[in-house]
């Protein structure tokens, strides 16, 4: 038996504590659960499974962490606090829109700020079709922008 009803919330809790954000909390607590599935661990008492359910939360929270501060971001809610004009709204419009592949490489390369190298590791594809599709997505955005 999955032990969710018994140390979910606890771990919530505990996931809500270090994170400080709802949804990631949830992802920490799912993600610990998953492996608990994945481990099959077995455990001589209570103690034991409520001390390993609480150190593999620990864990998946503190890499949690660890992506924050590699890769800043600025949540959807957040979007708000900034006085964006019609057009900056066009612009993120218009990127949502792309292709999956042109999208991945003008968020990587101008919102996370990787370089053309760093991005085609990332992909696995070679440094120029990473410069193409960026090309590709230029194009594609002004045409957007110019129909707007």
């Amino acid at each position: 038996m999955i032990p969710v009803e018994k140390y979910g919330d606890m771990l919530y809790r505990l996931s809500l504590s270090m994170l400080r954000n709802k949804q990631d909390a949830e992802d920490s607590v799912q993600d610990t659960f998953m492996r608990y599935l994945y481990k099959k661990p077995k455990f001589n008492d209570e103690e034991h499974e409520k001390a390993w359910l609480l150190r593999v939360c620990i864990n998946v929270c503190k890499n949690k962490l660890r992506a924050r501060k590699r890769h800043e971001y600025v949540s959807m809610e957040d979007l708000g606090v900034y006085d964006f004009t019609y057009k900056d709204f066009s612009i993120f419009d218009a990127v949502s829109k792309l292709p999956e592949k042109y999208k991945a490489v003008i968020l990587l390369y101008y919102v996370e700020e990787y370089k053309v190298d760093e991005i085609a590791k990332i992909l696995n594809i070679s440094s120029s079709a990473v410069k193409k599709r960026l090309q590709r997505a230029r194009e594609m955005l002004k045409v957007y922008e110019e129909n707007i």
